[in-house]
């Protein structure tokens, strides 16, 4: 019997996912375990493996479109075996894709006199991909009339291309059921996520990069985190002396393990000190009261440069010492950079680190990373003048190596005086390495 193959849940909070290369195609061959495509999500490239052996019967969504967890992307069966039933439609795809909306036969024929013949049920549509969609809305295209030359019927950009050549031969003179549809009351279109404002033509001349699915999603994201959380953020400085002249003292040692000590393994733990003493920071937002997680897991935020950027977490940081800690960094942000960071490797943290500091930027109020409730900004460290007061001198003025941290938490979940308390409690683990 034939085997759907369908989209996996490939981490917490993701719906869908951009199909970005079918490395098989239909009446291919394949083993069980065998990757078929590649996907892509706002946290990882990865690939779908088949569930078992046999020959690719179907493929329903094709490279570049965005498809729902738990949607069928192939059958697997046996030489010439039938599809069942229940796999001969097409799935749905993700709501970054809707198909377009066709009006009812009842709608359609609300305006039209009583007794007048009812319209035909429009056809199934099935995909519509957003250029589709697009190129429809601006040319006043009846979908229903666009024969379909993709997968499974499907209307592409180049139907529609020949079907504009070919539609001023059709007859200029509407039909009944045309002016019905025509006298029904548009709905007007939903509202964009993400509105880009018109270029001046003032501004000049300009060249467009196009978007890749890893920049959407974070788009997507940080816009969805911005709307349902109230952001608030509080800094705070901190003498890095003692972490400075710890990591100067033990760096060596830590390279003879084939580990790099990097600043990133200290600010994981102080951050695990904070979470333990405050854990309504260790939590998340819902309905029905506030979910306090009993794991730390700690994600760091890894720049890919323009590409963006993936939060790779640690889990069960409270667990490790600061050479497991440094170890799992080194190798978390290798596997970012290179893209071989896998599902697991991406999800469940329940508090995040982003280190803007390597860039050179002192403070700064990250977007928290939702569905988590707090992110730690880490700012650079400089030498500055400041004032101790030493018991046998007084107050002094002395060069120290200065840092500021800043909390952004979501205000729904935390007040003032706990992130206060959270981000001190950062600091004196910091200031006062042991």
């Amino acid at each position: 019997m034939a085997t759907k193959l369908l989209m996996p849940l490939l981490g917490e909070a993701v719906t869908d996912a951009t199909i970005t290369k079918w490395l098989k195609k239909v009446g291919d061959k394949v083993d069980e375990y065998e990757p078929i495509l590649e996907v892509n999500t706002d946290k990882v490239d990865t690939e779908i493996p088949s569930p078992t052996s046999g020959e690719i019967l179907a493929e329903y969504a094709g490279e570049g479109e965005v498809v729902k967890v738990g949607a069928v992307l192939a059958w697997i069966g046996q030489p010439g075996e039938a599809i069942p039933e229940e796999g001969a439609t097409p799935p749905k795809p993700a709501a970054a894709a809707q198909p377009v909306s066709q009006p009812t036969p009842q709608a359609a024929v609300a305006p039209a006199a009583t007794g007048q013949a009812q319209p035909a049920q429009p056809r199934e549509l099935g995909f519509i991909s957003p250029v589709v969609a697009k190129m429809a809305a601006e040319q006043n295209i009846d979908l229903s009339r666009v024969p379909g030359t993709g997968m499974g019927g499907r209307i592409t950009k180049k139907d529609i291309e020949k079907y504009l050549e070919t539609r001023s031969q059709e007859p200029a003179a509407p039909t009944t059921t045309t002016q019905a549809l025509q006298a029904a009351p548009t709905p007007p279109a939903p509202s964009p996520t993400i509105i880009t404002p018109a270029i001046s033509s003032l501004a000049g001349s300009y060249t467009t990069r196009p978007q890749t699915p890893i920049r959407k999603a974070i788009a997507e994201h940080m816009v969805m985190s911005k709307q349902v959380a109230p952001h608030v953020s509080t800094i705070m400085e901190v003498d890095m002396t003692r972490v400075v002249a710890h990591r100067a003292a033990n760096k060596e040692a830590y390279s003879a393990q084939e580990v790099n000590l990097t600043f990133t393994a200290y600010f994981v733990l102080a951050s695990v000190a904070a979470l333990k003493a405050y854990p309504l920071v260790n939590s998340s937002w819902s309905e029905e009261g506030v979910r306090l997680f009993n794991d730390i897991n700690i994600g760091m935020a890894v720049s890919m440069g323009e590409e963006g950027l993936i939060v790779p977490v640690i889990r069960g940081a409270d667990n490790l010492s600061l050479l497991g800690v440094a170890r799992i960094v080194n190798d978390l942000a290798a596997k970012a950079r290179s893209h071989k960071l896998q599902t697991d490797e991406v999800k469940g943290g329940t508090f995040t680190i982003t280190n803007h500091g390597v860039t050179g930027s002192l403070f700064a109020t990250p977007i928290i990373n939702q569905p988590q409730c707090a992110i730690l900004g880490v700012g650079a460290i400089q030498k500055h003048p400041v004032v101790l007061s030493l018991p046998e001198l007084g107050d002094v003025i002395a060069i120290r190596p200065m840092m500021y941290l800043s909390l952004t938490f979501d205000h729904r979940i935390i007040d003032g005086a706990i992130a206060d308390y959270f981000l001190a409690r950062v600091v004196e683990t910091l200031r006062d390495w042991a």
